[in-house]
């Protein structure tokens, strides 16, 4: 047996230990930086499993690190937890069906990726004992990759300087190496101050901030027939001022979410609508004042490592799916539009699937239609030589962030994909282990592409992660 072969093995042999963490992580979502009762459920994995363990990572309570093996390289894998609001759903049925609770969900399967993520460096970890082969195996326990750019503060703090390659996975419809695009994101919120006043008997004593939010926004709407195609800018009212539509709004706080290609071309959106914030508060006679909430870089490829993962996927081949699997994803698919299913195809440029769930690897070379999100994996990506894999784990054309991703992240389709993502990241931490010229080509394609483009964090200096309080039970 090879040792792939073995560190597959290895994987297989504790599969079911993994997904019941998954399962039980499914079954206690939480949101950005309070995924407590998640976190404990690794750290209990982790010291089961028999690594060092660090707790507050970056004085972050969610976040933890564990660390196994001595000398030789640094291999870190890299998991998350936390859930979306609005996203509660009852596990495998094809229908809405919120359960009762906080509205919460898992709805871009996050209770997957951080157990395969651990079961991958838990087989490092095996075969490192097994072998007596020197190198360090790091499982990064991250929280807040939804919004909350926990990623990008760990790399602040300077939890990946002396790793050698980060491997993630996300779990998709379609199994393939990540093709490291996404955009650049910073969430500002910006809350207008004006005065209140009587609506009906004295309007002309108020200076509505309501009204400076509306006016932004129509600026920023009007700014989008000029700004790049690729960027993205979206809002959401935190604060409208109030109930009472007789009282000329004091106060008013809109939360905005500015997107692009890179962190340059999103300094300069800032600086735009930063602008148009000011002439709203100059025509409603307010002040505004703005601060970053998160902010996250885009993503940096690694060609040698891509090359790397590509070849261990061809060798793993499809996630093994059986006929449950494809009846439950098709039961899936009946609640989503052609459009839906047509627009996931089109993302990684294949002609339709024959089945629900796709069961093979794509190219490498393949190229559809960019259709990209945002991630603070991607300040890892400029901190360290980094890789992803995209593993299929339910039906194909369903919509991330939306409840089915939520009714399928129990299923059986759920559990091989996790597992298959695990040895896909396993067997790529392993090459990179037993090659040391794959790990000198990744630093130098690394060292390449931060020659052309130096790294600057996004974050303010000043600014700190929002920790959550503990829950009281």
């Amino acid at each position: 047996m090879d040792a792939t072969a073995l560190v597959w093995t290895l994987v297989d042999e504790k599969r079911s230990l993994f997904e019941t963490l998954s399962d039980r992580v499914w079954e206690t979502p939480e949101l950005a930086y309070g995924e407590y009762r998640s976190c404990l459920e690794h750290r209990k994995m982790l010291q089961a499993q028999g690594f060092r363990i660090t707790e507050e990572a970056a004085g972050i309570p969610t976040a933890l690190v564990g660390e196994a093996g001595a000398g030789g390289p640094v291999i870190a894998f890299l998991g998350e937890y936390d859930a979306l609001p609005g996203l509660s759903q009852a596990a495998g049925v094809a229908e809405p069906r919120p359960l009762p609770g906080n509205g919460y969900g898992h709805g871009c399967g996050h209770n997957m990726l951080g157990s395969a993520a651990l079961l991958a460096a838990t087989a490092m970890k095996d075969y490192l004992e097994s072998q007596g082969v020197p190198g360090r195996v790091r499982y990064y326990g991250c929280p807040a990759e939804e919004g909350g750019a926990a990623k990008t503060f760990m790399v602040r703090a300077g939890l990946f300087d002396d790793v050698d390659i980060a491997i993630s996975w996300h779990p998709a419809s379609f199994t393939r190496v990540d093709e490291a695009l996404s955009l650049a994101n910073t969430r500002l919120d910006f809350h207008f101050e004006g005065r209140a006043a009587h609506a009906a008997a004295a309007p002309h004593l108020g200076r509505s901030a309501l009204d400076a939010v509306e006016l932004m926004n129509v600026g920023v709407n009007y700014m989008r027939e000029h700004m790049p195609s690729s960027a993205r800018i979206h809002y959401a009212m935190l604060d409208a001022g109030g109930i009472a539509p007789n009282v000329v709004q004091a106060s008013a706080t809109v939360r905005y979410a500015i997107r692009a290609r890179d962190l340059a071309g999103m300094r300069a959106l800032i600086e735009r609508v930063e602008k148009i914030a000011q002439g709203a508060a100059l025509m409603t006679e307010t002040r505004v004042e703005s601060k970053v909430v998160s902010a996250v870089s885009n993503l940096l490829g690694n060609t040698p490592l891509e090359r790397a993962m590509q070849h261990c996927l061809e060798r793993l081949g499809g996630v093994p799916f059986d006929a449950a699997d494809y009846d439950f994803a098709a039961q899936i698919q009946a609640t989503l539009t052609a459009t839906d299913i047509d627009n996931d195809h089109a993302r990684v440029g294949l002609a339709p699937w024959p089945r629900a769930l796709h069961d093979g690897v794509v190219a490498l070379d393949a190229r559809g239609e960019p259709m990209i999100g945002s991630t603070d994996l991607g300040d890892v990506s400029w901190a360290v030589p980094t890789v992803q894999a995209r593993i299929a784990t339910h039906a194909i054309g369903t919509p991330g962030h939306s409840w089915q991703i939520t009714a399928q992240g129990q299923a059986g389709a759920a559990h091989k994909g996790l597992v298959h993502a695990a040895k896909a990241m396993v067997a790529t931490g392993l090459a990179a282990l037993l090659d040391p010229s794959l790990i000198e080509a990744a630093k130098e394609d690394h060292a390449a592409r931060l020659a052309r483009t130096p790294y600057a964090s996004p974050l303010p200096a000043e600014l700190k992660p929002p920790i959550q309080p503990r829950p009281a039970d």
